[in-house]
């Protein structure tokens, strides 16, 4: 509603997309990778029904919390399903713990070599290549998380994306 704060607002919706995600994998199992559903564009299907109004999963991201409340760390927090994917905590965020919990996701996520290489060389989730303006100065950011910096002039890639159902 209106009269929420910024923290109740981004919990209530990072909640209801993964609750949204895991729901609409729970709805088609068994598969092998979210991409099977919808011809592989679950994301732009109006069915999550909050409040009176139906939204995608894409509404949820792109067109609320991206643009209202302009956090990157929401990449962090949100998960699309895929192995490539940040995972889920096992708890819920809460305004209360919201600040604490992006942060730690977004720690884990940058510094997990599963997911970005920082080191000789630097190859990261395309995740970063994807949503590069959420994220300002790249190296900056991943800096801010990483255990080893990443100097000037380094040059910064991308991984392949692994689309496979996350398994966790």
């Amino acid at each position: 509603t209106s009269d929420w704060t910024r923290r109740e607002g981004m919990a209530y919706w990072i909640n209801a997309y993964n609750a949204a995600t895991i729901k609409l994998i729970l709805r088609n199992w068994p598969l092998k990778s979210i991409m099977d559903l919808h011809g592989g564009k679950p994301w732009d299907v109006k069915w999550i029904e909050l409040g009176g109004k139906t939204y995608s999963l894409n509404n949820i991201e792109h067109d609320i919390l991206r643009p209202r409340y302009k956090d990157p760390r929401i990449h962090f927090a949100v998960n699309c399903a895929a192995t490539s994917c940040p995972p889920i905590p096992n708890k819920a965020f809460t305004p209360s713990n919201l600040t604490s919990l992006m942060d730690a996701r977004a720690r884990a996520f940058i510094r997990n070599p599963a997911y970005n290489t920082i080191g000789e060389t630097v190859a990261v989730s395309n995740i970063f290549d994807w949503y590069g303006e959420d994220f300002g100065d790249l190296r900056e950011y991943l800096n801010k998380y990483a255990t080893t910096p990443i100097p000037e002039g380094k040059e910064i890639g991308f991984k392949a994306y692994d689309w496979a159902l996350n398994k966790q």
